[in-house]
Parts: C-alpha cells; structure tokens; sequence
C-alpha cells in the first residue's frame, strides 16, 4: 500500500484571524528552521475559517504580536472563508478545535472527509484542542502559540518520515 504524499496543507479554525493564521505562519517557519534537508521544500500552505465575518482582516493584534515576539511576520495574511475547492485542493485539513472538525466534516464532499483532522491529533496523537483565545489575554495567546509550535514541530518530523517511506511501505534498512 503506497502512502500519498501530503503537498498542501490548509489551517482552519473560526475566523481565521488567531488560531489558524498563527499555525500556517509556524509551520511555516518550522520548514524554514528546517532547511535544505526537508524533503517539504514545496508543501503548499494556507489557512481559512467556517465562518466569515472577517474577511479581508489581518491576523488578530494579539496573534501578530505573540508571532512578532517569535520573530515571526503574519502580518500579510488575510482572513478568508473555506471554499468549496480547498476540499480538492489540500491533501491535509487542520481544524485547530473540534468543533472545526466537525464543521469541515459536514462541509466537505464525501472523497475528502478523510484528509480533516485535529491538528494535534495527527501531529501528535493527542486528542487535544487548540483553544480559541479570542475574548482571553495575552497568556492566552502565548499559551497558543506554544501548542502551535509543538504541534508543528511534531508535524515537520512526521511528515518528513510519512514521505520518506518507501512506496511499498516497509522502512529502509539504510536509513
């Protein structure tokens, strides 16, 4: 059984302004600290909310602020709303809660069920969600981040062994 490649790769949370902008530009920046070496050199990322009352929004101040604190720039994203074609077009969905899973479970076409998932879950094996800290403080903030980053961390590592693995699906002896 050969394993697909993941290429793409979509961050959802609410409104796409704390949570899963702040996850795309982590990730991002762990393929980055990465470098050379990663065989995710051209993974495809983006993030996006269930719902829409921010469209066209920066990132929260807050989610700025905590990403700037880490010598991250999210400052350029913009929120947007799930489309129906990011269902196509992301081999991988990341719903920060459940709540955002469950959402993109009932929003997506039958093929792509499959492709949702809990961010830590898939990154780490813990049934664990990513909290929205929208009406918290900047510990809050801080507190998401630090789940963020160890959860792209674990990603970064399980991704690298997913497309490492040999196409019959038995690990290498040389490796």
């Amino acid at each position: 059984m050969s394993v697909k490649p993941i290429n793409s790769i979509l961050f959802v949370c609410l409104g796409n302004i704390c949570r899963s902008p702040l996850a795309e530009g982590v990730f991002r920046a762990v393929l980055a600290e990465r470098g050379r070496d990663m065989v995710l050199d051209d993974i495809v990322l983006d993030s996006a909310a269930t719902g829409g009352w921010n469209l066209g929004e920066a990132p929260d101040p807050r989610s700025i602020a905590i990403a700037a604190r880490h010598g991250l720039d999210i400052s350029g994203q913009r929120a947007r709303k799930l489309r129906p074609e990011d269902f196509s077009r992301f081999d991988l969905i990341l719903g920060m809660d459940r709540q955002n899973v469950r959402d993109l479970k009932a929003l997506a076409p039958a093929g792509a069920r499959e492709r949702i998932h809990l961010l830590a879950e898939f990154a780490q094996g813990k049934t664990r969600d990513v909290p929205d800290p929208y009406y918290d403080g900047a510990e809050a903030f801080a507190s998401v981040y630090r789940m963020i980053r160890e959860a792209s961390e674990a990603l970064a590592t399980r991704l690298v062994a997913r497309a490492s693995t040999p196409e019959s699906g038995h690990a290498s002896s040389t490796m």
